[in-house]
């Protein structure tokens, strides 16, 4: 990191929801007051506020009555843009070398707007496959048409949402991607530098350690994360059929979680329980006391929740797309599995012969310890050094062809 470490204007499009985009978002803060480093963090919320932490400014600007659910606790307000003059303000005092955007959201948007006013270089993280989750959704609206319909109207809205995505992150100087699929496609789509942006995970809270169920019992199979269609959470009910013909009886699922498909997801399992939302401690035991964690979603940039599911010891079954096909040591830490049948074959695996878990969950919580947010956060903050020395702060915050989507334009 260089002597004097740049000042960075965070805007987060998840803050208070549970999401990797707003576990990230914390653990940036983290990094920042725990090296002093000058960081004014933005997002939305319930309230509005504003707190300085020595080198640590924290602003929340509260979403009105013109916001809209994407999802259970994640908002867009269409009105967002009537905070736009206090948090120029803000960026305006606070002085930052760069301003930092997470997405196309009513907070992300206002960061590019003053980003672009105060000609200050824009740098942008891809966290969430918007494109994807809209085809994911509209599917699940056009359910009464003929399958080959459904299929040509997702598929149309998938690539029409791509293109609209990578047209606004061709505003931001510099792109950083949580996989080497989005590296690639962000480079190839947009024409400009992306670098990745891993996950760290704090072992000290997931550790194996905080198991405290009992040997005997059925084998516990994990799931922790939004229940929405996005993530494929039906595939579980396809799982759990697949391992009942398959003979398998000594086995339930434990889903911790919130989203709009609980309810269709509570109804059709037969073997499960599930836990809500939980948090810190109570979420550390409950992955603890998992015997594998299974994550049948195909459109996940990176996969947190993975990383804390090995970092306390279980090794996981996951999807051959998206980005936790790249923390899964095939045979390893774990499986991936590009169906439900090998969903299926990888699970009776473990549940033959239980003992064969315990070198996996080693080999998992190795990996885990090898994954930090201070080598996270270490390396963006020298992308963004060698960004602005080489010139970006004396050049526009936007190079571009002139973008049609609400926001900046060069």
């Amino acid at each position: 990191m260089s002597v004097q470490p740049p000042r960075v204007a965070f805007f987060a499009c998840a803050y208070n929801e549970v999401d990797g985009v707003a576990n990230t978002a914390h653990h940036f803060e983290e990094y920042a007051a725990r090296h002093r480093l000058p960081f004014l963090s933005i997002h939305g919320g319930y309230d509005s506020y504003l707190r300085k932490e020595d080198t640590l400014i924290k602003a929340e600007f509260e979403r009105g009555w013109a916001s809209f659910p994407l999802d259970k606790k994640h908002d867009f307000d269409l009105f967002f843009g009537k905070h736009y003059k206090a948090a120029e303000a803000l960026v305006r005092d606070f002085q930052p070398d760069l301003v930092h955007i997470t997405g196309p959201s009513d907070v992300g948007i206002i960061g590019a707007l003053i980003a672009h006013k105060l000609h200050l270089p824009l740098f942008a993280s891809w966290h969430t496959n918007l494109h994807e989750y809209a085809a994911r959704r509209a599917a699940s609206l056009f359910r009464w048409l003929p399958a080959r319909w459904q299929r040509a109207i997702g598929s149309g809205i998938e690539s029409g949402s791509l293109r609209l995505l990578i047209r606004y992150y061709q505003i931001p100087r510099l792109l950083f991607a949580p996989n080497p699929e989005l590296v690639a496609l962000l480079k190839n789509g947009t024409g400009k530098p992306c670098l990745p942006m891993g996950r760290g995970v704090d072992v000290d809270l997931f550790q194996p350690e905080r198991r405290d169920r009992q040997a005997d019992g059925p084998f516990i199979l994990g799931y922790v994360g939004r229940i929405t269609v996005e993530k494929d959470v039906h595939l579980l009910l396809q799982l759990e059929q697949g391992l009942l013909d398959a003979g398998c009886r000594d086995f339930r699922f434990l889903i911790v979680g919130q989203g709009a498909a609980e309810p269709w997801l509570k109804e059709h399992l037969r073997q499960a329980d599930f836990a809500g939302v939980l948090r810190g401690v109570e979420l550390a035991r409950a992955y603890a006391n998992m015997d594998l964690f299974v994550f049948p979603s195909r459109t996940d940039t990176y996969g947190n929740v993975v990383l804390e599911a090995m970092a306390s010891g279980l090794p996981a079954v996951v999807t051959n797309a998206g980005g936790p096909q790249f923390i899964v040591q095939h045979g390893k830490t774990g499986f991936v599995a590009k169906d439900i049948r090998e969903f299926v074959e990888h699970i009776a695996w473990f549940l033959a012969d239980r003992e064969r878990r315990e070198t996996m969950s080693r080999a998992a919580r190795a990996y885990a310890l090898s994954t930090t947010w201070d080598a996270v956060f270490d390396f963006i903050y020298e992308s963004y050094g060698k960004a602005l020395a080489s010139g970006a702060r004396n050049l526009p915050a936007c190079q571009t062809e002139p973008v049609t989507l609400r926001g900046p334009e060069c």
